[in-house]
């Protein structure tokens, strides 16, 4: 049986724990390691995995690949570690820019590196890049997605100063920005210029700016993208627009509707059912992480059955760092 190791057994890496056992992994194969004794406790506790509190406890010739999931400005930490002993490695989703092009420059070995893209696992999702690719309603026009959540929530048992959320950098809504274009640009492709503004527009007890208006220009259609952290009821809601229909999808539903212009009818596309955690946001999808992970162990033996890479995740954060250029730079005073 092979071995896996998670770095970082925060709310991210102990989801990942549960992605590997829904996969059929034994918690005896899974390993952890976390500077924070509570944290190494609980998973060890709930789930009955090997923990660790640094490097040096864990034996590499037994891993076959690496999980890290610390904190956005951390991840290159623990992709350093896993391109030291040559493992194959899954890192979250990023928002700082250096780091991901440091992952790309000093990965001298080659080795295959999974950046996490959860949506493009998203069945909903998954059915509506199927519909815009079929041009079954002709060419898509215009396109409106907006991503909210209440930042207060996302870890109602700690703090919000206690987590990366708070820090400007890797700022709850600035983190969400390339984690929704990472599926738009799947579906739609890359924008020739975007465009945004970005601001802090209610106390949330941390520094950091809680909305992101972006708007994507493309050769014959446009879209826009609102992401922000301040809204009381989580929401994902998307409107597409082709030529002979009309797509609505809102993340509380199990189904995508479409207005048929041939017929004046709506259609219902019923999905799969969907795996909610208890405690987590009705906005979460759980299959979605599982089918993610299951795609990175597969990557190890063919790396094209994972749909995301380095390059592109490079591309993305270059993205939110033109929308932030467009409104005075991330750095304006």
């Amino acid at each position: 049986m092979k071995n896996y190791l998670i770095i970082g057994l925060g709310s991210m890496g102990k989801r990942r724990i549960r992605c590997l056992k829904a996969l059929g992994i034994d918690s005896q194969n899974i390993y952890g390691i976390d500077k924070r004794e509570d944290r190494r406790i609980e998973s060890k506790t709930k789930y009955g995995i090997n923990v660790a509190e640094e490097e040096s406890d864990i034996d590499f010739n037994g891993i076959n690949a690496v999980i890290v999931s610390l904190p956005p400005d951390k991840h290159y930490e623990g992709v350093e570690i896993a391109f030291r002993y040559k493992k194959p490695v899954f890192v979250e989703a990023s928002v700082v820019l250096a780091d991901a092009k440091k992952i790309e420059n000093n990965n001298i070995d080659h080795i295959f590196v999974a950046p996490s893209c959860t949506f493009l696992f998203h069945p909903v999702l998954k059915e509506v890049k199927k519909i815009v690719a079929s041009k079954m309603y002709g060419k898509v026009c215009n396109f409106s997605y907006h991503s909210g959540q209440y930042l207060l929530d996302w870890h109602p048992w700690e703090e919000v100063n206690a987590f990366y959320v708070s820090n400007r950098m890797t700022g709850g809504a600035r983190e969400i920005v390339p984690f929704e274009l990472t599926w738009i640009v799947d579906v739609m492709g890359y924008p020739k210029e975007v465009k945004g503004y970005f601001k802090k527009t209610r106390d949330l007890g941390c520094d950091i700016e809680d909305s992101y208006a972006c708007l994507l220009n493309y050769e014959d259609m446009v879209g826009n993208l609102m992401v922000d952290v301040i809204g009381r009821n989580a929401l994902r809601n998307l409107v597409i627009n082709f030529e002979e229909a009309q797509l609505q999808w809102r993340c509380d539903a199990d189904s995508l509707e479409v207005y048929e212009a041939q017929t004046g009818t709506w259609r219902s596309i019923v999905l799969e059912n969907m795996i909610h955690e208890e405690g987590y946001s009705k906005t979460i999808n759980e299959n979605m992480y599982i089918d993610e992970i299951n795609a990175f162990l597969q990557g190890i033996q063919n790396r094209q059955c994972y749909p995301n890479t380095i390059e592109k995740d490079i591309h993305v954060l270059e993205l939110l760092e033109q929308i932030e250029n467009s409104d005075g730079g991330f750095y304006r005073k």
